[in-house]
C-alpha cells in the first residue's frame, strides 16, 4: 500500500505546473460567478490528473466538481476550491492559493487511492466573497454524503480552523414622493427621512443584543439634489451573530426598525435578501486536530500554531452543517499583511508564498489521507459531527 510519503511526493512532482496555474489566476483576477478563465484553467488540470468534471454545476456556470471513484468501499472525501477576486485590489485574499491547495491535495489523494478505497471530490465554488456557491450546494444537498471537508486559507500565520458568523445581508427600499425642496416641501414623503429614522432605530437597539452580534450598513441611495426631497433611498446593511437562529432574531428586529421608519415618515417599505445568507461555521474539532498533528510533524513550531479565531462570515459554514469540515490557515508572507489588502496580494504572487501553498497542499492531503486510512479517527469525526448536530 503506497504511503503517506507517496502523497506529499505527488505534490512535489507536479508542484511546477501548479505554482503556474497559480500565477495565471493571480495575474488574471475575476469577480464571483465570473471565474470563467481559473474555472477553465482548473477543470482543464483535473481532467489531466484524471478525475471526471461536471461543470456548471447547478446551473452556476464557473461551478464544477472533480470526482475519483475508485469503485471500492471506502470514505468521500471533499476538497474544496475558490477562485473568485475582490473588485479593485484583486486577488488580495489569496484565492488563486486556495484552489490549488485542495486541487493538488485532492490530486495526490488520488494517485494512492486505489488502495485506501472511496470517493475524492473537488469542489469549484464561486464567488465567496459575495454570493457563495457553498450555499447553494450545501442546500442542494452536494455536500450530504461526504464522510468530511476540507479547504485552508493562505495567511501572514498558521491558524487552527475556527469559527465564523452566520450572516443575511438585507436591503431596504423606501418609496415616498419627491417635491421641491424649497418651494413645496410639504408636498413630499421623505425616503431619505426613513432611512435615517432606520439607522436611528437599529443604532438604538444595539445596547439590547448580545455580544456577538453585528450589525453594519450604509446608504446606497440618498436621492438626487439637495433641492429635491427623495422619493426614493434605500440602504444595505449586514446582520450576524455566532448562530444561525440568533442571526434570524437579528434579522425580524430589523425588519421590524424598517417597519416603524416606514410608518413615521409615511413612506412605503420593500425589502429584499440582497446577497445569499451564511450560516455559522461549525468546525469538526477532531478533524482539526489532524491537520495541527501534520503541522507539527512537518516541523512547524506548536508556538507558532495559534488558536482559531471568528473571520468574519463564510459560506463554508452552510457545509460544517452538513458533514464534518475545517478551514485552517497557512502562514504564507512573513510580514503581518492583512487579507483584502493590496501587500498581502502582492506578497501573495511572490515565488516563497507559492512555495508555502505548496506546503499547504501537502497539510491537506497528508490530513486526508489519515482520515482515509484510519476508520477509528473516521469514526471519531463523525461522532463529533453527530454531536454537534443536537446543540
Amino acid at each position: 500500500m503506497k504511503t503517506k510519503h507517496d502523497v506529499l511526493a505527488h505534490i512535489d512532482d507536479n508542484s511546477g505546473g501548479y505554482k503556474a496555474i497559480s500565477r495565471y489566476i493571480g495575474a488574471n483576477p475575476e469577480l464571483g460567478n465570473k471565474e470563467f478563465l481559473a474555472a477553465a484553467k482548473l477543470t482543464e488540470e483535473l481532467e489531466r490528473q484524471g478525475f471526471q468534471v461536471e461543470r456548471g454545476v447547478l446551473g452556476l456556470e464557473t461551478a464544477f466538481i472533480g470526482t475519483y471513484d475508485t469503485g471500492r468501499p471506502g470514505p468521500i472525501a471533499a476538497f474544496l476550491c475558490e477562485y473568485d477576486a475582490l473588485p479593485e485590489v484583486g486577488h488580495a485574499c489569496g484565492h488563486h492559493m486556495i484552489c490549488i491547495m485542495s486541487l493538488a491535495a485532492g490530486a495526490a489523494l488520488k494517485s494512492v487511492a486505489d488502495a485506501t478505497g472511496g470517493i475524492i471530490r473537488i469542489y469549484g465554488t464561486p464567488a465567496e466573497e459575495t454570493n457563495g456557491a457553498k450555499v447553494t450546494m450545501a442546500a442542494a444537498g452536494l455536500f450530504d454524503d461526504c464522510d468530511f471537508a476540507l479547504m485552508a486559507h493562505p495567511y501572514y500565520k498558521f491558524e487552527k480552523s475556527g469559527s465564523s458568523l452566520a450572516m443575511d445581508a438585507i436591503q431596504f427600499e423606501y418609496f415616498g414622493q419627491t417635491a421641491h425642496a424649497a418651494a413645496s416641501p410639504h408636498e413630499g414623503v421623505n425616503a431619505l427621512d426613513a432611512v435615517i429614522q432606520l439607522f436611528n432605530a437599529i443604532n438604538a437597539m444595539r445596547q439590547q443584543t448580545r455580544p456577538d452580534a453585528r450589525i453594519h450598513g450604509i446608504i446606497d441611495n440618498g436621492g438626487t439634489a439637495p433641492n429635491v426631497i427623495p422619493g426614493y433611498a434605500s440602504a444595505k446593511f449586514y446582520a450576524r451573530s455566532a448562530s444561525r437562529p440568533y442571526t434570524n432574531e437579528l434579522t425580524e428586529k430589523l425588519k421590524r426598525c424598517a417597519e416603524g421608519a416606514a410608518l413615521q415618515t409615511g413612506c412605503t417599505l420593500k425589502w429584499n435578501h440582497y446577497e445569499l445568507s451564511y450560516d455559522e461555521l461549525r468546525t469538526n474539532e477532531t478533524l482539526s486536530d489532524v491537520f495541527t498533528s501534520n503541522l507539527l510533524e512537518a516541523g512547524i513550531p506548536e508556538r507558532d500554531i495559534t488558536t482559531g479565531v471568528d473571520h468574519g462570515s463564510l459560506d463554508l459554514g452552510n457545509v460544517s452543517l452538513r458533514c464534518p469540515a475545517i478551514h485552517p490557515y497557512v502562514k504564507i508572507v512573513e510580514e503581518r499583511y492583512l487579507l483584502h489588502t493590496v501587500e498581502f496580494r502582492d506578497a501573495a504572487m511572490t515565488e516563497r508564498a507559492l512555495e508555502r501553498m505548496i506546503f499547504g497542499a501537502k497539510m491537506l492531503a497528508a490530513t486526508a489521507y489519515d482520515v482515509m486510512t484510519n476508520p477509528e479517527l473516521l469514526a471519531d469525526i463523525k461522532a463529533e459531527f453527530d454531536q454537534q448536530k443536537t446543540t
